[in-house]
């Protein structure tokens, strides 16, 4: 890691969740590695998966989607396929690491004596281990930006190394080179019609009690987000006002970009960072429109295939085919 250091080499963000599960962490992790990239950086990202598992190949792909499979061959969380699509990027296997590595290889080191006998535990030897991963990542890609998203939600004990790790990286590098980004569920109470920011602030403030304050916090809902609901939590959780971004749900995936242009994301990146940042370009609000065009006529394809319990299970096979039927509008 040190290399880094000398060498200058990245700038590091880190996405977690809170509230539930399901949020969209990946979609904003590869949203913000679309509008860095398009501002002119090159970019990288990665995923912190909880799993006890060494990779993804042997999950069950009714239950976790699909496995992602890399160039290199590594079998990976989908997370990845939406990372790949939205920075245009093959990603390497560095860029998914289990729980189930991360202990796999502190044991082998451990047999191997590589620890000169010292008591193994989970600080500093799980954190270490865990900052050498990015590090990795860094040094291979040799991107300015390098996106850490922390699977699962805050609050569970099984990532509780993850975040230690994270937490660490900011006294590593300085406040100029890590940003802390957090996306949370504002749930909507049909007595009142009114969305609810507690359950937000409680994840914040869970987030907090390991040491990480967020630089920028986008709040998930389902309905329309007031001024005053994002206020709320500008206040309670001592958050700029620009760095607390709305993000309703939307129909289209790739359309999250744009939405977060709207609230000038790259600019307080770019202001928390301390980067140089060109405009975004705007090739790909020229996809999103080519996307919502209306088509010139419906064209029928069957897939087949074993695991039909879930939507994502092909995720990246039904992702080509929209992409391939858009260019031709269909």
């Amino acid at each position: 890691m040190n290399s880094i250091k000398k060498r200058n080499m990245a700038k590091f963000i880190f996405v977690t969740g809170g509230v539930l599960s399901g949020l969209g962490k990946g979609i904003i992790a590869a949203s913000v590695g679309n509008i860095l990239k398009r501002s002119g950086l090159s970019v990288s990202i990665m995923k912190f998966d909880q799993y006890l598992n060494v990779d993804a190949g042997t999950l069950n792909p009714t239950e976790h989607g699909e496995v992602f499979v890399t160039d290199d061959g590594a079998e990976t969380d989908l997370d990845l396929g939406h990372y790949e699509r939205f920075i245009d990027r093959s990603l390497p296997h560095e860029s998914s690491v289990m729980s189930g590595q991360i202990f796999q290889t502190i044991l082998e080191n451990e047999r191997r004596g590589e620890y000169l006998g010292k008591t193994i535990q989970m600080i500093p030897h799980v954190t270490n281990e865990v900052k050498k991963r990015i590090a990795l990542l860094a040094k291979k890609s040799e991107a300015d930006i390098i996106i850490v998203e922390v699977g699962g939600t805050i609050g569970d004990y099984e990532g509780a190394h993850f975040l230690e790790g994270i937490r660490q990286m900011r006294r590593d590098f300085g406040v100029d080179n890590t940003l802390y980004l957090h996306a949370g569920f504002l749930p909507y109470l049909e007595t009142t019609c009114e969305l609810k920011t507690k359950p937000l602030q409680n994840s914040i403030r869970d987030l907090a009690s390991y040491g990480i304050q967020p630089d920028i916090v986008f709040c998930r809902a389902d309905y329309p987000i007031s001024k005053k609901e994002l206020g709320k939590i500008s206040l309670f959780c001592s958050i700029d006002k620009d760095g607390v971004i709305p993000l309703k749900t939307s129909d289209q995936v790739y359309e999250v970009p744009s939405l977060l242009e709207k609230y000038n994301l790259s600019r307080v990146i770019a202001r928390k960072l301390n980067l140089h940042l060109r405009k975004p370009s705007s090739e790909w609000q020229k996809l999103v429109e080519r996307i919502k065009k209306p088509k010139k006529q419906k064209v029928k394809i069957a897939l087949v295939g074993k695991y039909m319990a879930m939507r994502d299970t092909y995720i990246s096979v039904i992702e080509a085919l929209k992409s391939a039927c858009w260019w031709n509008r269909l």
